[in-house]
């Protein structure tokens, strides 16, 4: 019997990239690029250094991150993919320059959000009418902390009983911990939660494979449409509370 429901983030609840444009709008380099120049700033500013050299050990990170993410369900927080970037170049950086890049890496998608998915809102506000609901997401750039943050900003936060972050819990979806977590601040059995998201191997197998039902969610991202074994799909978020009551048997 299903009697809470688990948000993944992005891609469900937040429109991933959709604050590209805005930066672009703005007149600043997208994330990936921002991200990049402001390591290379901070160790150029101490002892001078390439560009190129800086990009080539994040590419090298990043790549090593998305191994351990997928393999071992382990998202690096980002002062530890910094560390492994600067280490890589036989650089040092000052706590002081580590803690500003860190923040800023961090912050950058509260300082330019990114979009709620249209519906979301309402939904979320429908289905906690009748259910504990809880955010089970992986924090790839943006900690905890800072979804947190984006939760308030657009006004859903106060919605959700539980937080399972992948920075926070020290594993990503799908390992089980994620969701016991969950599970345990709303006061339910794992076997009782549905859970949304837009990936069909972390959000749909992942669940299933710890008794859950699962939802896919196909709004902003439908690559996965074609092979989920999703107990539903959703396409727009003024469908979620009838597929979930449907589901829960009411």
């Amino acid at each position: 019997m299903i009697k809470a429901v688990t948000f993944d983030l992005w891609d469900t609840v937040i429109h991933d990239d959709s604050d590209e444009p805005r930066r672009a709008a703005q007149g600043l380099r997208s994330k990936k690029e921002e991200r990049r120049y402001l390591l290379w700033q901070a160790l150029n500013n101490e002892v001078p250094i390439t560009q190129e050299e800086v990009w080539l050990a994040c590419n090298t990170t990043d790549a090593a991150f998305n191994h351990v993410w997928h393999e071992q369900f382990v998202t690096w927080c980002v002062r530890e993919r910094l560390q492994i970037a600067i280490n890589g170049l036989d650089r040092n950086l000052s706590e002081s320059a580590l803690d500003f890049v860190v923040q800023q890496y961090e912050e950058m998608e509260i300082s330019v959000a990114p979009d709620m998915i249209d519906g979301v809102s309402d939904a979320i506000a429908n289905l906690a009418q009748d259910f504990p609901l809880a955010v089970v997401s992986d924090a790839i750039v943006s900690p905890g902390r800072c979804l947190r943050q984006w939760l308030e900003m657009n006004h859903i936060l106060q919605y959700f009983q539980g937080f399972a972050f992948s920075d926070e819990v020290g594993f990503s979806k799908p390992h089980r911990n994620m969701f016991a977590l969950a599970a345990e601040q709303m006061g339910v059995a794992i076997e009782e939660m549905v859970h949304v998201g837009d990936r069909d191997h972390n959000d749909i197998k992942g669940a299933h494979a710890l008794g859950m039902k699962a939802i896919l969610f196909t709004g902003t991202r439908d690559k996965d449409r074609a092979i989920t074994t999703a107990d539903a799909i959703c396409e727009h978020h003024r469908e979620l509370p009838g597929i979930v009551r449907k589901l829960a048997g009411q």
